[in-house]
């Protein structure tokens, strides 16, 4: 097999894989949502890290 067909079907092997891993992950989301005490606790997860996170980019030099 040649070096440019190897190449272009690495990357369809890749974006197919992109795509699945998409797509587990929009599966992932939605179950997340439907279950009202795991999507508080996921909010709650991300608050505080954005409180973390501006505690550092408020940190002087």
């Amino acid at each position: 097999m040649p070096k440019a067909t190897a190449t272009v079907n690495m990357r369809k092997e890749e974006e197919r894989w992109k795509v699945e891993s998409d797509l587990r992950t929009l599966m992932e989301a939605e179950a997340i949502e439907k279950d009202p005490k795991r999507f508080a606790a996921a909010k709650a997860l991300a608050k505080e890290r954005l409180l973390e996170l501006a505690s550092v980019a408020s940190e002087s030099d």
